[in-house]
């Protein structure tokens, strides 16, 4: 069998010019539009990475807000609870204070009116006490109780001690009025005599002497001049002793204040 070598170059050629064809006219398009293709897919996919990666960040970003947010709406929370908390035992400490407070200050009030109640009936009861013995005292005096009550008088004048003598020695000097001699009951001219001689021996000197009855001293005698004054009576046995019950009665009342300061009692005022 004989070989037509230009017929089987022919169709080479031929064959050559067909693959040159397709490949410009055919396969560089397709490839082309497959490359393009495949560009644009892979530029979507790259988008929609980067969107889901930025709707991840979001998610992530949204979750973060909410636990911030539910942080401090528990801070909060747990803030107020606590402040009520401190709020509620402020309340009740205040209360309890003020309960203790009340209930001391009652306390307290009956404390000191029972105190004063009693005060006032021991005061009372003294200024009673004292009132009798006191006009017991005038009602049992007699001319004989006077006659001892001067001579009482006068020997005080003469045995007082050096300061009263000097004092009154001063007062004597300096008044302009005379010197006034109280009693009990209307002194006889010999009483007077006798005192107005003691008077003038104890300061050696003839003094001007005025006598008075003043029946609210209880059989007693009193010299009064320029502010000084020397008096003897036995009411000041009755102010002793009367004294004498009040320091008693005060130290009874010690264990019933408590240790608490008690208020003084108003002492009798004192002519001077």
């Amino acid at each position: 069998m004989l070989i037509d070598w230009f017929t089987v170059g022919a169709q080479a050629l031929n064959f050559l010019i067909l693959v040159w064809l397709m490949k410009r006219f055919l396969y560089k398009p397709i490839l082309h539009a497959i490359d393009e293709r495949e560009k644009r897919i892979v530029a979507e996919l790259a988008n929609a990475d980067a969107k889901k990666a930025e709707a991840q960040k979001e998610s992530n970003e949204f979750q973060h807000k909410n636990e911030e947010f539910d942080q401090q709406r528990a801070a909060l929370l747990s803030k107020a609870t606590d402040e009520a908390k401190a709020e509620r035992q402020r309340l009740l400490d205040e209360a309890r204070k003020a309960a203790v407070a009340l209930s001391f200050k009652r306390q307290e009030t009956l404390r000191n009116d029972a105190h004063n109640l009693n005060q006032a009936i021991r005061r009372k009861t003294q200024q009673e006490v004292f009132a009798i013995a006191r006009k017991a005292l005038m009602d049992l005096a007699a001319t004989s109780l006077e006659e001892r009550m001067s001579e009482v008088f006068t020997r005080r004048l003469r045995e007082m001690d050096d300061t009263i003598k000097e004092g009154l020695a001063d007062a004597l000097k300096t008044a302009s009025d005379p010197v006034l001699v109280r009693s009990a009951f209307d002194l006889p001219a010999e009483q007077r005599t006798a005192i107005q001689n003691a008077i003038n021996e104890t300061f050696s000197a003839e003094i001007h002497v005025r006598f008075e009855t003043a029946p609210d001293l209880i059989s007693g005698i009193e010299l009064t001049t320029n502010g000084q004054k020397v008096a003897w009576s036995i009411a000041d046995y009755l102010t002793s002793m009367e004294k004498g019950v009040d320091e008693i009665l005060k130290e009874k009342d010690k264990p019933i204040a408590k240790d608490e300061p008690k208020p003084e009692e108003p002492k009798p005022e004192t002519k001077s």
